[in-house]
C-alpha cells in the first residue's frame, strides 16, 4: 500500500521549490539556491513517478466503471490487465524511490584509478579501465572530464583522475571502490605466462563550496612546469599546480591544461571532493579505515573484482558473480554487475547487515 499522505506532501513541497526558486532573494543567494535545486532534483523521481501512478490509476477506474456498459465491456476487459500491470510497475518503482538513500546519489562523481602492483602492466590495466568507464558513460549519455593524468613509463596510467558528470553518476559507480586484479598475458611475455597486476579505483562524491568551505589561510599553492615521463618538460611556463590543505596534509597536483588557472580549478575540485569524502566517512568510522578499505594497499590478495583475459572471464567477490563475457565488459558493458551489486547493497540495508557491498 503505497503511503499516499507522503507523497502528497512530496509534491507539494516539490511545487514550494519550483516558486521558491524564482524569487529573487533566492536567486541573489548562491549557496541557498544550490541547496535547494538540490532539493527540487531530489524530488523530482518521486513526483513524476507519482503523476503517473494517478493518470494510470485514473484511466483504470475509468474501464472499471465501463464494464457495466456493454458496448464498451469488450474493449475495456481487453486493456484493463495491461493498466494493472502498469500500475504495479508504478507501484514498485515508487517503493524503491521511497526508500531512504546515500545523500550522495545523485552527484557527480570524482573517479580515481591508479596502477597497484604489476609495475607497466598495472599501468596498462588502469589505461584499460579508464577506458572502460569511459565507454560505459557514454552509453549513459554522461560526460567525463579527465581533470589530473601521471602517464606510465611505457604506456598507460600511473594514475588518472575524472570527473564523470550526468543522472545519478555515484548511485551507479558508488561499488566501483576498490582493488581490481587482472590475470593476462602481457604483450612484453614472450613465454606466454599469465600475469597477475591490479590497480586501484576510488569513487568520490563531487563536492562544492556549499558542501565543504576551504579557508584561503588552510591553502599552500605552488605553480611549477607541467613534467612529462621520463623527466621532459610538456611546456616551460609555470602552468601546473601543487595545491596543499594544510590542515588535512591532502595534496593535489593538476598539470593537464596550458593554463595555471584552469589547473588550479580542478585541483580544487578534486580536493574538495577528497575532503567531503573524509568528513563524510569519519562520520561512519575513521578517515583512514574507510580509506583502506575502499582502495587498500593494492596488493594481489585485496581484490574486490578479477578480469581473467585468457579464459574471458570477470568475476566480482563481493557477491560471488561471474560472467564470461569479459570481452564486453571492458567494452563497457558494466550494467549486469552494477546492478548486482546495488541489489545485494539493498538487501543489506533491509536486512539490517553491515556488510554492505560498498563497505
Amino acid at each position: 500500500m503505497l503511503p499516499i499522505d507522503k507523497l502528497e506532501s512530496l509534491r507539494a513541497r516539490h511545487a514550494e521549490l519550483e516558486e521558491m526558486l524564482c524569487q529573487p532573494d533566492v536567486l541573489a543567494d548562491t549557496k541557498r539556491m544550490t541547496l535547494l535545486n538540490r532539493e527540487r532534483a531530489e524530488l523530482g523521481d518521486v513526483v513524476a513517478a507519482y503523476g503517473r501512478y494517478e493518470t494510470v490509476a485514473a484511466r483504470l477506474a475509468d474501464d472499471k466503471a465501463a464494464l457495466s456498459d456493454p458496448e464498451l465491456r469488450e474493449l475495456v476487459e481487453a486493456e484493463i490487465p495491461e493498466l494493472e500491470a502498469e500500475l504495479a510497475g508504478i507501484e514498485t518503482e515508487l517503493e524503491e524511490l521511497l526508500r531512504p538513500s546515500d545523500p550522495n546519489d545523485a552527484r557527480n562523481t570524482v573517479l580515481e584509478i591508479r596502477a597497484g602492483t604489476g609495475g607497466d602492466e598495472a599501468a596498462l590495466f588502469a589505461a584499460d579501465l579508464f577506458r572502460m568507464y569511459s565507454r560505459y558513460a557514454l552509453e549513459r549519455g554522461w560526460r567525463m572530464e579527465v581533470l589530473s593524468t601521471s602517464d606510465g613509463a611505457s604506456g598507460g596510467y600511473k594514475e588518472i583522475i575524472a570527473l564523470v558528470s550526468g543522472d545519478k553518476v555515484y548511485s551507479r559507480l558508488r561499488f566501483e571502490g576498490g582493488v581490481h586484479r587482472v590475470q593476462r598475458v602481457p604483450a612484453t611475455e614472450s613465454q606466454g605466462r599469465i600475469h597477475t597486476s591490479t590497480a586501484t579505483v576510488a569513487v568520490l562524491p563531487e563536492a562544492d563550496e556549499v558542501d565543504v568551505e576551504i579557508d584561503d589561510g588552510d591553502i599552500e599553492f605552488q605553480a611549477t612546469g607541467s613534467g612529462g615521463p621520463g623527466g621532459q618538460h610538456v611546456n616551460t611556463t609555470n602552468s601546473a599546480v601543487i595545491i596543499k590543505h594544510v590542515p588535512s596534509g591532502i595534496m593535489v597536483r593538476c598539470q593537464d591544461e596550458r593554463s595555471q588557472h584552469k589547473n588550479r580549478a580542478r585541483a580544487m575540485a578534486i580536493l574538495r571532493a577528497k575532503l567531503l569524502e573524509r568528513e563524510q566517512s569519519a562520520a561512519a568510522a575513521s578517515e583512514a579505515a574507510e580509506r583502506r578499505g575502499m582502495v587498500g594497499s593494492g596488493e594481489r590478495s585485496e581484490k574486490i573484482r578479477t578480469y581473467n583475459y585468457p579464459q574471458n572471464r570477470v568475476t566480482d567477490h563481493r557477491v560471488g558473480l561471474t560472467l564470461h563475457k569479459l570481452d564486453q565488459v571492458m567494452e563497457g558493458a558494466l550494467d549486469e554487475l552494477l546492478t548486482a551489486l546495488r541489489a545485494d547493497f539493498q538487501a543489506s540495508q533491509l536486512e539490517g547487515r553491515g556488510d554492505a557491498a560498498s563497505k
